[in-house]
């Protein structure tokens, strides 16, 4: 009972702040415990048996709290457990497009051989089942990464050290599938000799 209390008087008082200053920032306390809630839920009964309503009474606020934020429960699994991953895994600018996706690529395989690898493994198989799942995980971790990427590869372009000849997405997909097959197939290891190989053999004779 004071559970349900407790949820409604964070969701009244939260209306009651977004109703007087409009456009202000919702409360990042509010939203830290909504992912800490997600991500406990999750890695204790696992996603299928995690629910908005399991994940709004951990964290103590009502469901409408919950959906002004996201719009289903796999959007906040993805933010729960990538949140903090973008600046991690991000791109360097080193002036040199090879040295960027290299740098970048052996910081990616150091995540992907952690918790981050088994993490994506078993999202990307409940995508399989889960449209929500697929539509998030497309959403909010591949087209982000993928943007970035081809935005390093335009840069090598306009600075001459990648021909124009060569289309951006296409060499994303070429550079990254592998990565993510040899994470899901596990027939061979995903290392930082992997990584470097893999980066010489399609970087090879892009030159501008």
């Amino acid at each position: 009972m004071s559970s349900k209390i407790s949820a409604k008087t964070e969701e009244s008082f939260e209306e009651a702040c977004e109703l007087k200053q409009p456009g202000r920032p919702r409360c990042p306390v509010t939203h830290q415990n909504i992912l800490k809630a997600a991500r406990e839920l999750v890695e204790e009964i696992g996603f299928d048996g995690t629910t908005i309503e399991g994940i709004a009474a951990r964290a103590g606020v009502g469901k409408t709290t919950i959906y002004r934020r996201w719009p289903n429960k796999a959007s906040i699994v993805l933010d729960a457990f990538f949140e903090d991953l973008s600046s991690t895994i991000s791109f360097p600018d080193t002036g040199n497009v090879r040295e960027d996706i290299s740098r970048q690529m052996r910081k990616l395989v150091k995540e992907l051989n952690g918790p981050l690898g088994c993490k994506i493994s078993v999202l990307l198989a409940n995508g399989q089942f889960d449209e929500e799942m697929a539509d998030a995980f497309r959403t909010r971790w591949v087209e982000p990464r993928r943007k970035e990427a081809e935005q390093v590869i335009k840069r090598g372009i306009e600075r001459g050290e990648i021909s124009r000849e060569v289309n951006p997405a296409v060499l994303v997909d070429a550079l990254y599938g592998p990565v993510y097959f040899r994470l899901l197939a596990e027939h061979a290891p995903l290392n930082q000799s992997f990584a470097d190989s893999l980066v010489e053999l399609v970087m090879s004779g892009l030159d501008g």
